[in-house]
């Protein structure tokens, strides 16, 4: 699985990078990570609002940092979807 961390390089955008890493750890998930600088990429996802989490093409989390808890909820819920 692919994890993109939406944002301009700020404080909050490497926070939520931490947490997804965490949160992908505690699930056993292996996944690659890619940051995403581009606003007009950015804005292609719909994200008016940084930071985001995308996964394999779909957003996660839009313009908020999620504790790793919770991350682990929300990424958990998307693999259900996926299934």
């Amino acid at each position: 699985m692919h994890i993109k961390i939406l944002g301009k390089g700020c404080k909050n955008c490497a926070l939520l990078e931490q947490h997804a890493r965490k949160a992908a750890a505690d699930l056993s998930w292996s996944a690659t990570f890619e940051k995403v600088t581009d606003m007009d990429t950015i804005v292609d996802y719909g994200i008016m609002k940084t930071p985001g989490l995308v996964i394999d093409e779909t957003v996660v989390v839009s313009g908020r940092v999620p504790s790793v808890s919770q991350l682990k909820v929300l990424m958990s819920d998307w693999a259900d979807k996926q299934a």
